[in-house]
């Protein structure tokens, strides 16, 4: 054997455990965890992470790990059983898994639905990370507005000073509402107001809006109507009725809470996939609670 030769076959049979020493620590590489996603939520929202807040692991543990990411607007038994079905293990919503805005279950250990939806996710090794406050807070804007005004195609009506303020050129609210009720596909919403009313400025609170702030954003003289997902009917709405009957030209429009920030979860998807690359990322849609008795729908 010439020394060329020799040279060339030490340089093959390295070449070759190089290859075998690489496929080797990759088949034993660790997969991505739900704690990694999260710790990279943490660096790219562009806020400092709040010591009190509800944005936590409601179900599962950091260290599972994640086959497929389902972002939502709410994780009810019918998206988790979606996202299982699709192969997404870790499920980002915005709204809560158990009922209540914590997510405290202390009072539900012995309820039915509780157990039959915690054992669902306990089976299927799932992970529910709650995203709300964080969200909310997205530099350099609101994740859930942005995703709204997106879907709305609003983008040239807003203020680029205040993502809740909306500038039209005198629509009818009636008008104004059948946009929305198309664009959001929504089967259910309530307004209250002169359907002629000609909107020239509206404001937006996504989602539960109290009684404070929706009387300072509903009394501003420029403001002809707010628009909500939800709110208690014996305080802003109310107050609502009360401004009209009073001689004030104002309107509310009442969307319903899931479709009022669904489509910022859908944003939430694109904006997970510019950082989180291993594994599919997809929006799953909360399905809207209501439906109108003259159009009922089937399970």
């Amino acid at each position: 054997m010439t020394p060329y030769e020799a040279s060339r076959r030490t340089f093959l049979l390295s070449s070759l455990g190089f290859t075998a020493t690489q496929l080797v620590r990759g088949q034993n590489a660790p997969s991505l965890t739900a704690g990694q996603v999260i710790d990279r939520i943490k660096a790219n929202v562009g806020i400092a992470w709040r010591a009190q807040t509800v944005d936590n692991i409601i179900a599962g543990t950091a260290d599972i790990p994640v086959k497929g990411i389902a972002t939502t607007m709410m994780a009810t038994l019918d998206v988790v059983k979606r996202a299982a079905a699709a192969g997404k293990n870790m499920v980002i919503t915005h709204e809560s898994t158990f009922f209540s805005h914590q997510d405290r279950t202390d009072n539900l250990q012995q309820d039915a639905t509780y157990q039959h939806k915690l054992e669902f996710l306990n089976k299927n090794q799932m992970v529910v990370f709650h995203f709300h406050d964080h969200w909310h807070g997205l530099k350099p804007m609101d994740g859930i507005a942005t995703g709204m005004i997106r879907e709305l195609d609003w983008e040239k009506f807003n203020d680029p000073q205040n993502f809740r303020q909306f500038t039209f050129p005198g629509i009818p609210l009636a008008k104004l509402a059948k946009e929305l009720e198309t664009k959001l596909k929504i089967r259910t919403m309530r307004v209250v107001g002169d359907p002629k009313l000609p909107i020239k400025r509206a404001m937006a609170s996504w989602g539960n809006c109290s009684l404070f702030p929706g009387v300072p954003f509903l009394s501003r003289p420029e403001v002809d109507v707010l628009i909500i997902g939800e709110t208690h009917e014996w305080e802003l709405v109310e107050y609502a009725q009360d401004m009209i009957s009073s001689g004030q030209k104002k309107a509310l429009i009442v969307l319903g809470h899931v479709v009022s920030e669904q489509a910022g979860m859908k944003y939430c998807a694109d904006w997970l996939k510019g950082f989180v690359t291993e594994v599919p990322i997809e929006f799953i849609a909360a399905a809207e609670p209501f439906w109108r008795p003259d159009k009922p729908v089937s399970n």
